[in-house]
């Protein structure tokens, strides 16, 4: 009987621009899971037919809620939307502070298979 080998898998995959959106070389590992992380996030779920239901989050459906119930459910969708990638293995350390009024930057840590990042994110709960 022979044994089986598993192939492991590559995250290597193009580099988005994110000032110009345009693509320049290769990234793999901690880069390309912070680049999954951005484009997730910036991703309405359920808004494009080219992507499965698991991909992007929920962020329409806050709009309009008291900042601190916003903030409670921000987290819940975030984390259920970045879980959904199995090289991410937990997201926590929650922080959010109120730029402006309606405008929320949530700060967090994703520990991922290649290690730990730190993420920040804008969310504008005025619409």
């Amino acid at each position: 009987m022979q044994a089986v080998e598993a192939e492991e898998e590559t995250s290597k995959t193009f580099r988005l621009n994110e000032s110009n959106h345009r693509i320049i070389g290769m990234i793999d590992e901690q880069e390309a899971i912070r680049q999954t992380i951005y484009c997730i996030l910036n991703t309405e779920r359920y808004q494009y037919e080219m992507y499965s239901e698991d991909y992007g989050v929920e962020l329409k459906q806050l709009i309009g809620q008291p900042i601190q119930l916003a903030c409670v459910n921000l987290q819940d969708n975030i984390k259920e939307a970045l879980l959904a990638d199995d090289r991410i293995l937990t997201v926590d350390q929650f922080r959010f502070q109120e730029v402006r009024h309606g405008t929320v930057v949530v700060t967090f840590e994703v520990e991922t298979i290649f290690g730990t990042t730190e993420i920040e994110k804008e969310v504008n709960l005025n619409g």
